[in-house]
């Protein structure tokens, strides 16, 4: 028998219209938020970023393809990486839909990892994704927008992420971290040098524009699973890191 509160219609309805007032409230607060966004202040990037894509070369600006906007992932997938992050790998599952929509509103989507550029291919292909994604290795973009770090940073003065200072890496044991660096092939401390994150970037008169950038809990909303689950009986249910790359499941 369940131990869920029970109701009959009337008083399911007076429940759902109480519901119904704070979710009008947090779609108003959204909407605020939004505007607040768009009214953050740019930062010209005037530094040369360079990227290896499925055409070639690219530049930052290349980037935006004859659109005025640029959105990037920053997906964790790590030079020494054998396969992309899960909880990425998880958020860009939604990507195909949505690129082509977003390409015709004058917005380019665009993943990029420091992985290298064979190795981006083969994990796309193997995810059946037609997503653009970019490879920055062995440049800086990854550093400069804070989702990359050294060794020596990550192990002797900390890391900068998410608009705070991390100290120091010690050492991790079993947990969620370790669950997702085994399932990318490498140890918890080389899958850390990798953050996620997304940024975005506008072209006006030539110029690139760094516009916005947000990092770990502010991605939820673009992870759509989530979305779905928050409104599912039980909610997101979870202890642990349960979800696998797509082609996973059926190997646990």
């Amino acid at each position: 028998m369940t131990t869920h509160a029970i109701a009959i219609r009337e008083k399911w309805l007076e429940a759902r219209l109480d519901l119904l007032a704070a979710e009008k409230g947090l779609t108003r607060r959204s909407d605020e938020v939004a505007q607040l966004r768009q009214r953050l202040p740019w930062l010209r990037i005037d530094k040369t970023y360079t990227f290896d894509t499925d055409k070639g070369r690219n530049t930052l600006k290349d980037l935006f393809d004859g659109r005025s906007q640029l959105l990037v992932y920053h997906f964790m997938f790590g030079p020494d990486y054998k396969a992309g992050c899960p909880s990425c790998s998880a958020i860009a599952d939604g990507f195909n839909g949505i690129a082509v929509h977003l390409a015709n509103h004058d917005v380019m989507l665009w993943a990029v990892s420091r992985a290298p550029l064979a190795k981006v291919q083969d994990f796309k292909r193997r995810m059946g994704w037609t997503f653009p994604w970019a490879s920055s290795f062995g440049g800086d973009f990854n550093f400069d927008f804070c989702v990359g770090f050294t060794e020596a940073q990550q192990r002797d003065v900390g890391i900068e992420y998410n608009y705070r200072r991390e100290a120091p890496l010690r050492e991790r044991g079993s947990d969620p971290v370790a669950c997702c660096a085994t399932a990318c092939g490498t140890d918890a401390a080389t899958f850390l040098r990798e953050r996620p994150g997304m940024s975005a970037f506008v072209l006006e008169d030539g110029v690139v524009y760094h516009s916005y950038s947000t990092y770990a809990r502010g991605l939820d909303g673009l992870w759509g699973m989530y979305q779905w689950l928050d409104r599912a009986p039980k909610g997101r249910n979870e202890t642990d890191v349960w979800w696998r790359h797509h082609d996973r499941y059926s190997h646990d």
